[in-house]
């Protein structure tokens, strides 16, 4: 069973052509309908499908586009043309500190959180200690997260995102922030639903990483789908890539 099929998306942002010195100039820019703009192409015909249990690694250089598919698989950008179907409840693992409120404490933004992944109050509150063990904040957990350090957000919000089974996870390099012991400590919970499971979306610049944890490999170069294959050869042929290019 297919649970993501990506179907010829294309996503483009209109960027602002003339460099503003100012505010004010941009509003008189505006009044007078003297702004020039330009489409900015981030993904051109992109195509794929991820089936049940599947583990598929995302790879390719800064800027190609990758964080903008996960956005937009995970409902948080609508593409410019193009079509989505997702078959199953989706636990996205985006940016830190989404999905958080600053000012609150830990704990309060576990039930924040929570509720925004669309877990239920009661669930939280059985789940609650679990949580807390698990991310290793228990004598920080009543501090407003705005004190957090980043490995701490991201101890946070995988501990809030993988206490239940998601059906779909999507995760953009979350992984790589934090210390080694929590990283291998993710790796192995991301294993246990992966084994149950799971469909994972995996975006990672550590090619160890991928290769350790994915099925396939789509390489993305250029906003456009490069390759898509075995995740040895797929990553064997990215280092070669990026060797001759050096």
């Amino acid at each position: 069973m297919d649970m993501i099929i990506v179907k010829n998306i294309y996503m483009n942002f209109r960027m602002i052509n003339d460099k503003m010195q100012s505010l004010k100039e941009y509003f008189v820019a505006v009044l007078e309908h003297r702004l020039q703009y330009k489409e900015l192409i981030v993904l051109e015909n992109i195509s794929f499908s991820v089936k049940k249990g599947e583990v598929i690694g995302i790879i390719g250089k800064n800027g190609a586009g990758k964080s903008t598919l996960l956005k937009i698989i995970s409902g948080v950008l609508k593409p410019t043309s193009g079509n989505i179907v997702v078959n199953g409840n989706i636990v996205p693992m985006l940016e830190l500190g989404s999905g958080f409120d600053l000012e609150l404490s830990g704990k309060e933004n576990i039930f924040l959180n929570g509720a925004i992944l669309g877990y239920e109050e009661e669930f939280l509150k059985e789940k609650y200690q679990e949580i807390v063990e698990f991310s290793e904040l228990r004598e920080f957990i009543n501090m407003p997260i705005r004190n957090y350090s980043s490995g701490m957000l991201m101890r946070l919000a995988f501990s809030i995102a993988t206490v239940v089974q998601p059906e779909i996870l999507i995760v953009d390099e979350i992984l790589a922030v934090g210390d080694e012991g929590f990283q291998r400590k993710s790796k192995e919970r991301m294993k246990e639903l992966m084994t149950m499971g799971t469909t994972v979306l995996f975006v990672s610049h550590s090619l160890p990483q991928i290769e350790e944890m994915c099925d396939k490999v789509i390489w993305i170069e250029e906003h456009k789908i490069k390759e898509i294959g075995k995740t040895k050869e797929i990553c064997e042929k990215y280092q070669q890539y990026w060797i001759k290019e050096e």
